[in-house]
């Protein structure tokens, strides 16, 4: 489970990790009111997707006005298909530095890690491996000081600094350990004067942990096209590219995803809509597509369970209400195939035969944002 930044920085605070002054808004008078107090102030829409920065979701104000202002826009965004309901303003600091940290599980070794970098502020994927300090921690005998000694020597970190950064990660530490996290990070950690601030937090917290963390709130995650997809008993998640994915089978859907990323495509979503799925199943699954506002839909069908009849006919049932005017690839093999490939062709519709065909033409017509399957 996924926290807020500003719930994050509760269990923060709890821990004794320094942090600025601040407080979450829901309101744009009421930034204004904090910038009163606060002085210069940063304004972050508080979304559980990341690059906010990148996506215009962080701004800086001045003064009250400038405040109000910002809030306003900001609380009128969405941001990874999420609403911005609440924003964390913050006091502005003169920054020195800015590092990374953060604590994980490391899956392979099966014991916590500490990830270390001083190129704080970027997302940790663009840092070059030999520029990230990774030291792993045994379970057995936990946490130790001569830990962050160490890291902050590899940091090149001097003096007060140094105990600065290791109180820091003693309580980092102590509430992973504590609250049964999968991930605590804070990017960036910054130098101000002689002492580290946490200026972001993301805690994500062990979904099969949570009935011991009773205290934690509970946070849903699900956009609105994935709430709707619950509901109607699909398989879906949101990734935000280009091509809309529709297959019948988690591991055909996967194949399905990696093949378009394989052909330089991003995927719009992961949509498995099972086996043996009716013919209004179906037409909700096309609906979901839809409502990523793809540049092409890319339905991959291996019918066993599911007919190849009934799928097409849903989907002609659908493409003749809602006049669907954006290209669509279709690869159809299995149970009731040649009559499903009538019904397509009778619509007139061109349908594959290979999954890499399909693909590949899907993925050319994304990114040319022309051709199609009718």
């Amino acid at each position: 489970m996924k926290l807020y930044e500003y719930m994050g920085k509760e269990l923060f605070d709890g821990y004794r990790v320094p942090l600025p002054g601040g407080r979450v808004v829901q309101e744009a008078h009421e930034a204004a009111r904090a910038a009163e107090e606060l002085g210069g102030v940063v304004l972050k829409a508080q979304v559980l997707t990341g690059k906010r920065g990148k996506a215009g979701a962080i701004s800086f104000a001045d003064n009250p006005s400038q405040a109000e202002e910002e809030a306003s826009r900001l609380l009128q965004m969405e941001v990874g298909g999420e609403k911005v309901e609440r924003l964390l303003v913050e006091e502005k600091l003169p920054l020195e530095r800015e590092l990374y940290l953060a604590i994980t599980v490391e899956a392979e070794a099966r014991q916590p890690v500490v990830l270390a970098s001083l190129y704080g502020g970027m997302d940790i994927e663009e840092v070059p491996e030999e520029h990230i300090v990774k030291y792993p921690v045994e379970v057995l005998t936990g946490y130790s000081p001569y830990i962050a000694r160490e890291i902050g020597d590899r940091l090149g970190l001097e003096g007060k600094v140094v105990r600065s950064f290791a109180a820091v990660l003693e309580s980092l530490y102590r509430l992973f350990r504590e609250k049964d996290a999968e991930l605590v990070e804070i990017n960036p950690l910054a130098l101000s004067g002689e002492e580290f601030l946490a200026l972001d937090s993301k805690v994500v917290i062990d979904d099969d942990a949570l009935y011991r963390q009773k205290e934690i709130p509970r946070v849903e995650e699900k956009t609105s096209l994935e709430k709707k997809a619950q509901e109607m008993g699909l398989a879906y998640v949101d990734l935000g590219g280009d091509v809309a994915v529709m297959a019948n089978g988690a591991g055909i859907t996967m194949a399905t995803l990696d093949l378009v990323q394989h052909f330089g495509g991003t995927p719009a979503n992961f949509l498995d809509f099972g086996g043996g799925a009716g013919e209004e199943k179906t037409s909700g699954a096309l609906e979901l597509l839809l409502g990523t506002d793809p540049r092409v839909i890319l339905i991959n069908i291996f019918g066993g369970i599911t007919r190849c009849d009934v799928v097409a006919r849903a989907f002609v049932s659908v493409k003749e209400k809602q006049g669907i005017s954006i290209p669509f690839f279709f690869r159809l093999v299995g149970t009731n195939e040649a009559e499903g490939r009538r019904v397509l062709h009778d619509a007139g519709v061109e349908v594959f035969q290979s999954m890499e065909e399909a693909v590949q033409r899907a993925v050319e017509a994304s990114k040319n944002n022309a051709g199609g399957g009718f």
